[in-house]
């Protein structure tokens, strides 16, 4: 089914103050319509302050229309020359504009590798890392790991102990962070069950705490080692390579996680399929 996002009136005041979105609205409510859509100048103005604070370089949001379709470049060239095609008044392009805002090393890694893969096997076909670039850049949660115990359930896919046996590991031990763009559209629905693909990086348990508090030396930190990474074509080579991580079973993610049943029997938290095993969290 297509998912159909909500019309800005219509989402949920649940849905600003908890995560996924939480740290999304309250660091840019200005550009969060209410009641007005932000216009690209907005956008323009946001990334200029984000550049001007890091000294990182993002592209330009830009209009999608006729005219920029004209020029025959697939999306990922286009965004390699420093534009991105940008509909106003669309909850996926003003949250691909957000990622970009948070974390722009990423964003241009995986873009750069988009760009190769287009001149690999051409702009109509995707090699098995474009797949997995995609799935990432889409629905991605980057998630830090300091303890052994809560990736062993993971790994598992052991949910009760993972989300409710060890609830207390969140933000201690183990934190989870949304990149990708089309998760964060479909938050936008309460209720809504939400499963991210995603990558996994082991780090001392002092960085989880700050990256689960969206500190932005360890954002800073995150962002710069995952796009190390992915240029060095050490991560996202494979969608066979990303963990999937059923977000409704963070705690404070959903209330109903609370409750051992859901845990048992949302259609979100799958057994583990046999012989399928995930690798190591990359060294962050």
């Amino acid at each position: 089914m297509r998912f159909v996002a909500p019309a800005p009136q219509a989402v949920d005041a649940r849905c600003r103050t908890r995560p996924p979105l939480d740290e999304w609205f309250a660091e840019w409510p200005a550009l969060f319509p209410a009641p007005a859509w932000p216009s690209l100048a907005a956008l323009g103005q946001a990334r200029d302050r984000a550049v001007a604070l890091d000294g990182v370089a993002r592209p330009c949001f830009v209009a999608q229309d006729r005219e920029l379709l004209a020029d025959g470049l697939h999306y990922e060239q286009r965004v390699a020359a420093g534009r991105v095609a940008t509909r106003v008044g669309n909850w996926h392009d003003l949250l691909n504009a957000l990622v970009w805002l948070r974390w722009p090393r990423i964003k241009r890694a995986l873009n750069a590798a988009q760009v190769d893969g287009i001149a690999e096997v051409g702009p109509r076909v995707r090699t098995r890392r474009q797949c997995a670039l995609t799935h990432f850049d889409e629905a991605g949660a980057i998630v830090l790991v300091g303890d052994d115990a809560a990736l062993d359930a993971w790994d598992r896919h052991d949910w009760f102990e993972l989300f409710a046996t060890r609830a207390s590991a969140w933000g201690e031990v183990i934190a989870a962070r949304v990149f990708g763009h089309a998760t964060l559209e479909h938050a936008l629905v309460e209720g809504q069950l939400l499963v991210a693909k995603a990558v996994a990086l082991r780090v001392p348990v002092n960085l989880v705490r700050t990256f689960a508090a969206v500190d932005a030396r360890a954002d800073a930190h995150v962002d710069r080692r995952i796009a190390e990474l992915v240029g060095a074509g050490e991560l996202l080579v494979d969608p066979q390579d990303l963990r999937p991580l059923p977000l409704s079973g963070i705690p404070g993610w959903d209330a109903r996680a609370a409750g051992a049943e859901f845990l048992s029997s949302a259609p979100c938290f799958r057994p583990l399929r046999a012989q399928r095993r995930y690798p190591p969290p990359a060294n962050g």
